[in-house]
């Protein structure tokens, strides 16, 4: 059975973006969203910037700052309490909650940090800076996964925020590398500083400067979209806020705007002998999987003759469902569950 179903046409709340030299405007920005009477309560997870406190004295400011420890689990533990008060804020019919992370690049530091110090206790690692205490620390390309995962765990969450989430990070020019890491002599392009994902993840992405004009670099919107290599991009009017940017350009709703949908992607770890298998087979390995005991197991191999007979599965699949239920009939007898025939 084909699932289906229409698409609502209404806009996510934003995943916004705004990266920039220092001194830009990026945590003001932020600020200034707070003081608006269109959004509700406004929290901000300061990492590595500090200025939480001070912009706090901007006029008409209104948001908490969030405590935590500095550790992974405390800033992704404050994540999940304040998405899960978003949740309610928007089932109430409230305005929509706010989250600033200020900023995304020192997010990315911690977890490279965290990557380096798993990295720096391995074997070969300790041996190398015994002999050299200044040698680089090899991180493998494990770590570099796992910390990948870290970030994905956190971006999940804020791609799906029922609310708006505002990100800062730091971008400038930098020297260009050759397919070797080398610089490129003469050559410059743009980098944000954060995970290589951040900017495709994020459903606005504005650039702010000291010496030139803000741009709206690209925005995933219907009403407000920067098409990548079509439309050029956009500059801000000079009296632009974030508040504007949200209701008018891109036309959120409080009363119709929801969270993006994501249906989370599960890996798994079953073997690709079943991707193609019948209803029927999967019902049966379901059964045998679930079964509490022998004589359980028993019932279900019964069945594959049944279901065998009847065409519901192919010779093959009943072979394979029959080496699966052997194969926990002699799991349960080693463990000593109660013994029966299958």
């Amino acid at each position: 059975m084909i699932r289906t179903r229409q698409p609502t046409g209404r806009a996510p709340w934003p995943l916004i973006l705004i990266e920039g030299g220092e001194k830009s405007g990026k945590s003001w920005a932020a600020a200034t969203l707070s003081a608006s009477g269109r959004v509700g309560q406004t929290y901000w997870l300061d990492l590595g910037e500090g200025a939480a406190d001070e912009y706090g004295a901007i006029e008409g400011s209104r948001y908490l700052v969030v405590e935590h420890d500095g550790t992974w689990e405390s800033i992704l533990g404050q994540v999940r309490e304040i998405r899960a008060e978003a949740e309610r804020a928007a089932q109430a019919g409230e305005p929509p909650i706010v989250l600033v992370i200020d900023s995304m690049t020192a997010e990315w530091e911690l977890l490279k940090d965290w990557a380096t110090n798993r990295a720096a206790r391995s074997d070969s690692n300790k041996a190398r800076l015994a002999r050299d205490p200044g040698a680089e620390v090899k991180v493998p390309v494990n770590l570099w996964n796992d910390a990948n995962t870290r970030h994905r765990r956190l971006m999940t969450l804020l791609m799906t925020f029922p609310g708006i989430v505002v990100m800062t990070a730091r971008g400038k020019e930098v020297a260009s590398l050759d397919a070797s890491g080398k610089p490129i002599e003469g050559s410059r392009e743009y980098k944000v500083e954060g995970h290589k994902n951040l900017a495709y993840d994020s459903s606005v992405w504005v650039r702010l400067s000291r010496d030139r004009a803000p741009i709206v670099v690209a925005a995933r919107s219907v009403h407000a979209g920067v098409r990548p290599g079509i439309d050029e991009p956009q500059e801000l009017p000079e009296n632009w806020s974030l508040e504007g940017l949200i209701f008018e350009a891109l036309r959120c709703d409080p009363q119709g705007t929801r969270a993006r949908a994501m249906t989370a992607i599960q890996a798994g770890a079953e073997s690709p002998d079943l991707d193609d298998l019948s209803p029927a087979a999967r019902r049966l390995l379901a059964e045998a999987e679930d079964a509490a005991n022998v004589e359980q197991l028993g019932l279900v191999w019964t069945a594959i003759t049944a279901v065998g007979q009847a065409g519901e599965i192919t010779l093959p699949e009943a072979e394979l469902v029959r080496r699966r239920v052997q194969a926990l009939k002699a799991e349960m007898n080693g463990q000593g569950v109660q013994a029966g025939a299958a």
